[in-house]
């Protein structure tokens, strides 16, 4: 994909975000996981990831029902190995675990901050 056109996606991601994705953002913007910084729909080489923090290279995905068959997982896993090879820490959690576990997904992205 054009980097125009990622560009352009990552923007219409953010006017329509999930609600998983809307109730984990409230909880990481402005500073309130370890005073760091994330993005929303940040493009990182051919890919969009759903929240990003640059200066620690922490990367968190919020899987859907859209992650649920065999390709799809394989295609979360190349994702996934290709972002760690270029630097980055990836954090996954269920549409569920935002849901039902919400303090136990921040402890999880908590951890991944601190030990970047």
């Amino acid at each position: 994909m054009r980097e125009g056109a990622k560009t352009k996606l990552a923007r219409a991601m953010r006017k329509a975000p999930t609600s998983a994705e809307a109730k984990l953002w409230a909880r990481l913007r402005r500073r309130q996981v370890v005073n760091c910084r994330f993005r929303r729909q940040h493009p990182v080489g051919p890919f969009v990831a759903d929240f990003a923090c640059v200066e620690r290279k922490v990367i968190v995905e919020v899987d859907g029902a859209t992650h649920s068959t065999e390709a799809e997982w394989a295609h979360d896993l190349k994702r996934t190995e290709f972002l760690e090879a270029e630097g980055w820490k990836v954090v996954r959690a269920s549409n569920a675990e935002v849901y039902e576990n919400l303090e136990g997904v921040l402890e999880g992205i908590r951890l991944a901050l601190v030990e970047r």
